[in-house]
């Protein structure tokens, strides 16, 4: 399987257009020894046939299967545009070429999904300044989102006045090593902001190891400049990646929906500030099945994976999918991401589930669907 390194980053690139950016990318992969100087035509002509644009800020410019006797030995160059390119259905900011003799692009894509569909990755590619600090965000080592978990919060604490709530706040994000005593020596000098009805923010930078969000409330009455203190959100921030529950609390605010805040139990304020993706279900007694074998010659890569979606797409009901011949269970088979993350090879079986009024119509379609090659004939 091919595996991203610093080694094949090329940083501070630039490119008027995608055309430009492929063909300098062709050009590295070239110079590496990895294609001959023909391939450039197979990734362009890729590029026209399906745009491989994933999503966040991502693309994985590749060349057809006509042009595979050009490679001349598996491999990647990973090009960093800080400034984006315009990819027609998306800002690209890394574009990972890759050059393969057979379906080990599909490695890549399956190491990417975590990070495609993740919050803050965009903006960590665009920020990124060393070869390394882009592979740890694609291999998923780069903290995308504060941690805020039942270690975060305390219910009801005896505590009365805000300086107590500051302290307790600030312990939390220590206790759980996400900040150091530094960070509360900080956040006890500061001015606490009042967000209504009782609920406060106050946040800190200094000696914050990981980014996170904790959450305080008193059983007593109490009061800070004459308002009434009923909780506490703390957030400690060492980037970018608190900016999600940040945007989900001003929402709450904005719809005055504090109450939620401050009257939920532990699980209800964990689920209230769950930011992951959420996948339907279906009830297994309601489910039309269907199965159906993968005749791609190269498996779903990123064109046929994205005909298979958009076939499913086209209908109301709720559709999973599960790779009989791999690994993992069933997954949303409207999201690219998560069907390109099952490894399906050729000769590969699929599972489907439907449920819903189009159920049935819509296995049928996708059977059709796969049965004429998804695109490839």
């Amino acid at each position: 399987m091919l595996i991203l390194t610093p080694q094949e980053v090329t940083l501070a690139q630039s490119a008027s257009d995608k055309t430009t950016a492929i063909k300098n990318i062709a050009a590295t992969l070239t110079q590496q020894g990895y294609v001959e100087a023909g391939y450039v035509e197979g990734m362009l002509t890729r590029e026209s046939q399906s745009s491989t644009f994933l999503g966040n800020g991502i693309a994985i410019p590749h060349g057809t299967t006509e042009t595979r006797g050009l490679v001349q030995k598996t491999g990647v160059s990973v090009h960093h545009f800080p400034e984006g390119v315009d990819w027609g259905n998306g800002t690209v900011y890394v574009a990972i070429g890759i050059a393969a003799k057979s379906d080990e692009h599909l490695g890549i894509l399956k190491q990417l999904t975590k990070v495609l569909s993740a919050d803050g990755v965009e903006t960590a590619l665009k920020e990124a300044k060393t070869a390394q600090d882009i592979i740890n965000v694609l291999n998923g080592q780069t903290q995308l989102m504060a941690d805020f978990d039942a270690s975060l919060i305390q219910l009801k604490f005896p505590a009365s006045d805000m300086l107590q709530m500051t302290a307790v706040a600030g312990g939390l994000l220590r206790n759980t090593g996400c900040t150091t005593d530094e960070y509360i020596s900080e956040i006890i000098t500061k001015t606490p902001t009042d967000l209504g009805n009782g609920l406060w923010l106050i946040s800190g930078g200094a000696g914050v190891n990981r980014s996170a969000m904790s959450f305080v409330s008193t059983a007593n009455d109490c009061e800070f400049e004459g308002k009434q203190v009923k909780g506490l959100i703390a957030f400690a921030a060492c980037n970018a990646s608190h900016k999600p529950l940040l945007y989900k609390l001003t929402q709450l605010i904005l719809s005055k929906r504090q109450h939620e805040v401050l009257d939920g139990d532990m699980d209800q304020l964990l689920n209230l500030f769950d930011l992951s993706e959420k996948t339907p279900e279906i009830s297994e007694d309601a489910a039309n099945v269907a199965t159906f074998k993968i005749k791609n010659t190269h498996g779903l890569h990123a064109r046929p994976g994205a005909m298979l979606v958009a076939e499913a797409k086209k209908f109301e009901a709720t559709i999973r999918v599960e790779n009989l011949d791999g690994e993992g269970g069933s997954v949303n088979a409207k999201s690219l991401m998560k069907v390109i993350a099952l490894g399906v090879k050729h000769g590969h079986r699929l599972q489907f589930s439907a449920d819903g009024t189009d159920a049935e119509l819509a296995l049928t379609s996708i059977g059709k669907a796969i049965e004429s090659g998804l695109g490839e004939g």
